[in-house]
């Protein structure tokens, strides 16, 4: 079965409830709707003269237009492609030249980089979902030709393709499979507590495919989730309202906008059931505030990464006071329990250096015990086995008999409940003549502090320098006082911590260490 196989299942059992509700646009569709237009859609991608393994390349924002494309690709098994365009130029020539793509379908807006991009001029087909643009062709409503007989596409077909920023190097290509997509969804459905007729406002792309193979309706947010840390809060609070959201799956970032409108205007959110967050870290004093605003909500963090999501979740209501205490001297952050459905091993911090085991008993010797720190290592059918040309591979995975095993390159240890720790990346740990230290560790007692927004580590002029965010010193003689186990030699308070445009939530450490530089 595939992906798409389980949208046609949702179609038969559930015609009428509806699937996707796209505000922006006006547009509404029941899952029997949406499972018509995927047909119609893959038999137009083949009019395109798209076919099985090509690629599409991808610049269309979260819209039902986007799904139906989506899923009509994937019916055909041909594979989408997602770059990011913030990545700049370079990027995007790297990647197409890496695998070109066959069409280019994007909003009016993302064409005009054809001007500045031979790769995307070279792209035989050019389609736009609304406006008009000279030789492009315009994304049709309505189909009336045929479409294919049946679907095409086998679970060992590619389905998506995204590029690592290649910030450190090469971008890898991260291939998804659709088998990988239906391992995924059969990971997230548990994890997530994914119910037919629930009502879910998602932010993530990759969980409205979850959502639709559940049967889950999804509302598309009324925002621009380029940046989640600069959404409308009030725009979103009011679609929350009016289609009566039960669960939502966002970013920090984008609660934190959520939980800032909600205190400016003294609302609690009572008709939601879940809240689930991640791709940054979640510290309790977030899940705390959600638990909060949203009285009657299950609050969990996800964690993850590209190459596998998920790994771990936590709910809320599981952190005791003795796991804050342990956060507040240094055991990093808790995760929570790894999902059934991976395996996972903490294994010698090696980050580095490739990785490889003559048989199982060489890789035991190499896992640590439970409190030891070292390396997150996991496998299983939602954990990548290779990248694009298996460019990557020689530094990311490793085998072990018959399982191939992907190295996370984050630090953490498991407790004696079986529970993940997280201590940050390992390429950020601090070797000197103090010993070995893991920043993240530091940063997360920073970050029990209430008067903290962030907090970063670094390693400046052969010292340990701790740098805050914060318009209060009230904390600061007892945050040394938290820290001294970590031999900081010094902490500076920053009114504005530099992160990263996108997101608003990754700490840009290379400006950082240029204020350091620059600060008197």
């Amino acid at each position: 079965m595939t992906i798409g196989e389980k949208l046609t299942e949702q179609a038969r059992i559930r015609p009428t409830a509806t699937a996707l509700i796209d505000d922006a646009r006006g547009r509404t569709l029941t899952f029997a709707g949406l499972e018509s237009e995927v047909g119609a859609a893959a038999g137009w991608w083949q009019a395109q003269g798209i076919h099985r393994g090509d690629a599409v390349l991808v610049f269309v924002p979260m819209s039902i237009d986007l799904y139906v494309a989506l899923l009509g690709l994937f019916r055909i098994g041909a594979v989408a492609l997602f770059l990011d365009p913030s990545s700049g130029l370079e990027h995007l020539e790297r990647c197409c030249n890496r695998r070109p793509p066959r069409a280019l379908f994007a909003v009016p807006k993302a064409h005009l980089l054809r001007l500045r991009s031979p790769a995307l001029r070279r792209i035989p087909v050019k389609i736009t979902p609304s406006g008009w643009l000279p030789w492009t062709r315009r994304w049709p409503r309505a189909w009336s030709g045929p479409a294919p007989a049946q679907a095409l596409a086998s679970p060992a077909d590619e389905a998506l393709l995204t590029f690592t920023s290649g910030s450190t190097g090469m971008p890898k290509g991260a291939v998804r499979t659709q088998a990988f997509l239906l391992a995924q969804y059969e990971a997230l459905a548990p994890s997530l507590e994914l119910e037919p007729g629930e009502v879910d406002l998602a932010t993530l792309p990759v969980f409205v495919l979850a959502n639709l193979a559940a049967g889950v309706t999804t509302v598309i947010p009324d925002a621009d989730l380029r940046r989640p840390g600069a959404v409308d809060a009030d725009a979103i609070l009011r679609q929350i309202d009016r289609h009566h959201v039960t669960r939502l799956t966002a970013s920090p970032a984008f609660f934190e906008r959520i939980l800032g409108a909600c205190t400016a205007s003294g609302v609690t959110l009572p008709g939601l059931r879940k809240l689930h967050t991640g791709g940054a870290p979640v510290f309790p004093r977030l899940l705390e505030a959600l638990r909060a605003v949203a009285p009657n909500a299950a609050v969990t963090a996800v964690y993850g990464s590209t190459e596998a999501e998920p790994i771990a979740h936590l709910d809320a209501r599981d952190i005791a006071a003795a796991d804050l205490a342990a956060m507040r001297s240094g055991r990093g952050l808790l995760a929570g329990r790894p999902e059934p459905q991976i395996g996972l091993r903490i294994v010698r911090d090696r980050w580095g250096e490739p990785r490889s085991y003559p048989d199982a008993r060489a890789f035991a010797a190499d896992t640590l015990p439970a409190g030891e720190t070292g390396e997150i290592v996991v496998t299983g059918a939602h954990v990548l086995k290779g990248y694009l040309d298996g460019r990557g591979d020689e530094e990311t995975k490793f085998r072990v008999g018959d399982h191939v095993w992907h190295r996370t390159g984050d630090a953490g240890c498991l407790d004696a409940e079986g529970r993940v720790w997280l201590q940050g990346r390992c390429a950020a740990r601090i070797d000197d003549t103090r010993g070995r230290l893991y920043p993240f560790g530091v940063e997360c007692v920073a970050m029990t502090f209430p008067s903290i927004r962030r907090a970063a580590l670094v390693a400046h002029a052969g010292q340990r320098i701790l740098v805050v965010e914060t318009h209060e010193d009230s904390d600061a003689a007892a945050l040394r006082d938290a820290v001294a186990w970590a031999k900081v030699d010094a902490i500076r308070v920053i009114a504005t911590m530099p992160v990263d445009s996108r997101h608003n939530a990754k700490i840009d450490y290379p400006r950082l260490r240029r204020w350091l530089e620059q600060a008197p």
